[in-house]
This record gives structure tokens, C-alpha cells and sequence, in this order.
């Protein structure tokens, strides 16, 4: 099922308002993991466009080799920093206001599983000086640091627990994504900040291996964290990527835990032909029985707004709303970055 776009001039005028004068903050979403290739790095407007201010991108997950993740994070960071006019690079709480003020779209970034560290506890510090500020533990599969919700989960290891430390000294946020439901449980036992799912949904609506129990939302809750829903067809639905889908599920965590620990990770893929040649070459990481041979309906940044304006419709007022929005994301980022 296809999103349903609507026009500037159907949204509604206290929403216009609203996102204007409130952060918007995407936490998760997709360019190509090829250093050099700036291809789609210009369709980052995108966002700004939408209404968003501020966009985690992901330099790499597990399946790609960890110097790769390294040399694209570094291009990407150049890459943002050569265009001021267009960009802030963000590294403090302080620079998110000033993309804000400036119209600027914010950009940080994010790895998808710990494999890119390469078994090196000092390169924490490195992709933090880097600009990644979110890092999930493993990435569907079983990894030097803990369990993926693809494979048999032996929980967090002794080095996961050294990293979560690491990243806590540093400033990094430990996300669970993609990790399986024993080494999360773990990892909010183990750590002494909040914990997130940048871009999981919730099990209870839709039966996904992917997807998250509500055990494990409540223990996220818990520790002050944050569950960004994600725009991903597969996990949201029967490949259903339809702005009240995605409202549905942000709406059942809201109702499990409270509109204070619910955000947005669409996990929105700008190079499709790379997302299906991953899918392709790694069928250990997508099992095709689960993620299908074609490539997955995806929720769009242009979507955010309808998804605030539905929010709307389903009687969410302004405080709830600005939180969902970005106010719990920058919440966590005072509380956990340096």
C-alpha cells in the first residue's frame, strides 16, 4: 500500500504553527554507505523542505566492513561541513538551537550495530568525534557485543557491557534496535543512561521479528529512553507505508508508555537499488521469508507533517505533540551527550 501525500494548503493552520515553532527531529534515516559517492547527500533537503529541523543519517550497520563505516563517516562529515550555507553539523545541544535559528537543517549521524568498532573500545570515542551520536549494539545477527533479533541470543557480552561504559563516558546514546529482546533486556539493566529504540515498532500491533514486545518498551520507558517509530512497510504492516499506519503505531506506544518516550526514526532509504542489493547479498541478515524479494514500502519525510496533523485529529495536544516530534530526542541529548 502506497502513502497518500496531501497538499501544503490541506494541512492545518495551528499545525504550520506549531512545527514552526517547535524542534523536528528525524532520527534515523539512509544515505548510500559509499564514501565519495555524494549521489543522493544533496536530497538531505528533503527534510529541511518537510518541516524537519534536525536528521540522524547512518554511516554503517553490521554487515558492512568496519573501515568502510569509518571512511564514510568521515565523507559524510566533509561532505556537511563544506556546505554552511545549507547545513550544521551537530555535535552539541547548543549547535541544534543554532541550526534552528539559522533555517538550517541539523545533521548528525548514527551505526547501526557494533561491529564497526572492530573489537576497538577506543573507537567509541572515535565515531563520537566523528558525529555519530546514537549507536545500536547488533544488527539482526549475533556480534562481539550482544545478540541480533535475527539469531539465538546469548545476551550482552562483557565486552557489550565495556562499550556501553565507553560510550557513556563519551557521550554516545545505546540504541537496541535490531537487537535481540534478551541482550536488550540486558542493556537496560547495564546502562546508566536512557536507552532507545531509534526506529522500532511495536509487536503488539504488528508480529514481526523486527518488531519490539511490550516488555521491552516498558523497560525502554524506564530508563528515560525514547522508541522512534520507523516507516518501514514490513514492520508496519502487509508493506503498508500509509500516514495512519505509522500513526497507529506511534499511538500504541503512546498508549503503553506515555507520549514522553515516543519519537520518529523513519529509517527513510534514499538509494533503493543499494537497500535491495543488501537484501540480495545478505540473506543471512534478511531472511527472504521475512523480508520479502522486492523492495519495501517506506514512509517519506514528506509524510511528517501529515503524521503531526493526524496526531492532531486524534486529539494529541501541543505539549504531547512537541514532544513526539523532537522534544524527547533533544530531552536525551542534554541528558547523555558531552
Amino acid at each position: 500500500m502506497g502513502a497518500v501525500h496531501l497538499s501544503t494548503a490541506e494541512l492545518n493552520p495551528q499545525l504550520h504553527a506549531l512545527m514552526a515553532a517547535n524542534l523536528v527531529w528525524d532520527n534515523h534515516g539512509c544515505m548510500p554507505l559509499r564514501p565519495d559517492d555524494e549521489t543522493f547527500l544533496p536530497q538531505l533537503k528533503r527534510y529541511h523542505d518537510s518541516g524537519v529541523d534536525l536528521v540522524s543519517i547512518n554511516v554503517g550497520f553490521d554487515a558492512v566492513p568496519p573501515d568502510q563505516t569509518l571512511r564514510v563517516a568521515e565523507y559524510f562529515r566533509r561532505w556537511v561541513l563544506a556546505r554552511p550555507e545549507s547545513y550544521v553539523l551537530v555535535g552539541s545541544v547548543a549547535d541544534i538551537e543554532i541550526a534552528r535559528r539559522s533555517r538550517r537543517l541539523g545533521v548528525l549521524f548514527d551505526i547501526e550495530g557494533g561491529s564497526a568498532l572492530d573489537g576497538r573500545l577506543d573507537r567509541v570515542g572515535k565515531f563520537y568525534d566523528l558525529g555519530v551520536r546514537w549507536m545500536l549494539i547488533a544488527y539482526n545477527r549475533n556480534n562481539l557485543l550482544g545478540g541480533g533479533c535475527s539469531d539465538e541470543d546469548s545476551g550482552l557480552t562483557a565486552f557489550g557491557r565495556q562499550v556501553i561504559d565507553e560510550m557513556a563516558r563519551v557521550g554516545m546514546v545505546v540504541c537496541c534496535s535490531h537487537t535481540g529482546f534478551r541482550t536488550t533486556m540486558d542493556v537496560m539493566e547495564h546502562s546508566k543512561n536512557p536507552v532507545i529504540f531509534s526506529h522500532s515498532n511495536p509487536l503488539g500491533l504488528w508480529r514481526h521479528r523486527r518488531n519490539i514486545n511490550d516488555e521491552a518498551i516498558k523497560a525502554c520507558a524506564a530508563t528515560g529512553g525514547v522508541v522512534g517509530i520507523n516507516g518501514i512497510g514490513l514492520f508496519l504492516g502487509a508493506n503498508d507505508s500509509r500516514t495512519e499506519t505509522i500513526v497507529r503505531h506511534i499511538d500504541y506506544v503512546v498508549q503503553l508508555v506515555g507520549p514522553e518516550f515516543v519519537g520518529i526514526g523513519l529509517d527513510y532509504v534514499f538509494d533503493q537499488q543499494e537497500l535491495a542489493d543488501f537484501l540480495a547479498a545478505n540473506p543471512k541478515t534478511f531472511p527472504p521469508a521475512e523480508y520479502g524479494n522486492g523492495l519495501p514500502a517506506l514512509v517519506t519525510p514528506e509524510q511528517i507533517p501529515q503524521i503531526a496533523q493526524q496526531l492532531l485529529a486524534l486529539g494529541y495536544g501541543e505539549d504531547a505533540l512537541r514532544a513526539i516530534l523532537g522534544g524527547n530526542h533533544l530531552r536525551l541529548a542534554r541528558k547523555v551527550w558531552h
